[in-house]
């Protein structure tokens, strides 16, 4: 019997404790606000990224090489670029970028090739209004027009035609070097023919 009076005194001093104690600082689950998870109202943590601006000219790399140059303390390497840049509206340009890195050589080229890139003078339809031809060192390029038959060309020549936008055209190379730079050159010599002939 004492025992069971002195476990229920005890019981009775715990809930006067627990009752004295301040309720404002306790908060229980169903006090907690609820989130939402929906997606609608979920804040977006990630980092905003600005949307890339897509560049004038688009450009092709023709060929990379690693070049040496022998100086008093032995072999200096680098790098050249030979590389096309066109807008698909009529204008392109072929250069050459030399650099210690390949990606200052490009970027070198492409810099450069924006600056001497040339506008053709072509139809309505984007096609050649004649044949042209162009001789470049031992690179010689023949380009036809040829209606309704898209762009029938290979190597360099079908990238400078690519990238200046001209559609139906056949084009022909007339020796046997395999020098895609000389051959692209070629190309924008045969290409500059139809701005001079149609002044």
């Amino acid at each position: 019997m004492e025992n069971d009076i002195k476990t229920t005194e005890d019981q009775n001093e715990v809930t006067e404790v627990a009752a004295s104690l301040p309720t404002d600082k306790v908060a229980t689950s169903s006090d907690r606000p609820k989130r939402s998870f929906s997606n609608d109202k979920r804040p977006d943590r990630r980092p905003r990224k600005d949307a890339r601006v897509k560049p004038e000219f688009d450009q092709r790399i023709l060929d990379i090489r690693r070049v040496t140059r022998v100086a008093a303390g032995g072999r200096r390497f680098s790098f050249s670029v030979a590389l096309v840049v066109g807008n698909k509206k009529g204008s392109v340009g072929v250069a050459t970028g030399k650099a210690g890195d390949t990606a200052l050589a490009i970027e070198k080229a492409y810099k450069a090739a924006k600056k001497k890139a040339i506008l053709l003078n072509l139809t309505k339809h984007m096609s050649l209004p004649h044949e042209v031809y162009a001789k470049f060192k031992s690179a010689r390029v023949e380009i036809m027009p040829a209606k309704g038959k898209g762009v029938v060309s290979g190597s360099a020549v079908r990238d400078v035609i690519e990238l200046a936008g001209i559609r139906d055209v056949n084009s022909k190379l007339r020796s046997p070097t395999k020098n895609k730079l000389n051959i692209a050159r070629a190309t924008i010599k045969a290409l500059a023919e139809l701005k001079k002939i149609n002044k």
